[in-house]
């Protein structure tokens, strides 16, 4: 699979994250903000576009209705921040601290979710188009009611993550671990699962399998 990469312009200039207050749009866009700390603010219909971020951290920053294009974060903590009804396209994440982040009713399209922490984040009611979960642990993650088309988990820690109502049908998860999943056996048709998975969903669907 495919997935566009961010564009990035070169040599971008260092700017503040607070720098997006100067502007009556509340955009910020064509730069790179290193070691910011933008927590516990709020603030609504923010646009961020061809941007970097480095170190920084926005733990429990309400970033409702937010619109990201062209973005990268590296290192970066946004644990139980929200971003709640968002757009988020050709971004990445990675190595970042997403644990309880709210993204429910957003739209995902070309993402890349890379040696991430997202316990606990919320996704429910939002479409996903190229997506890859890479080397990352989603344990407890809410994924209610969303629409899959073209999604990646390698090498994922799953375990506990709630499926209901979400078709996993042509997802494959056959390289990803989990001891429980919460998903209806309607949509668990045509997942692509290992031999092992195979066993253990069938021990959660209350089977008893005998050699």
């Amino acid at each position: 699979m495919k997935i566009d990469a961010p564009k990035i312009t070169p040599d971008l200039p260092s700017r503040n994250f607070y720098d997006i207050f100067n502007s009556e749009e509340l955009e910020l866009e064509t730069c790179e903000v290193v070691d910011a700390t933008f927590e516990y603010e709020k603030t609504d219909r923010i646009r961020l576009y061809d941007v970097v971020f480095k170190n920084g951290s926005f733990m429990n920053t309400d970033f409702s209705q937010i619109d990201m294009t062209d973005v990268i974060f590296e290192n970066c903590d946004l644990s139980n921040a929200k971003l709640n009804k968002s757009s988020i396209h050709r971004v990445i994440f990675r190595n970042c601290k997403l644990v309880g982040v709210d993204f429910t009713d957003s739209r995902f399209g070309n993402v890349k979710i890379i040696d991430s922490v997202l316990n606990f984040a919320l996704f429910g009611d939002s479409k996903f188009e190229k997506v890859l979960y890479l080397n990352s642990s989603l344990k407890g993650t809410d994924f209610y009611n969303c629409k899959f088309k073209k999604i990646q988990f390698q090498e994922c820690q799953l375990d506990g993550a709630n499926y209901s109502e979400t078709s996993l049908k042509g997802i494959d998860i056959s390289t990803s671990t989990f001891d429980e999943l919460t998903i209806d056996i309607k949509d668990l048709r045509g997942c692509k699962v290992s031999s092992f998975q195979a066993i253990q969903f069938a021990t959660l669907l209350g089977l008893i399998i005998k050699d």
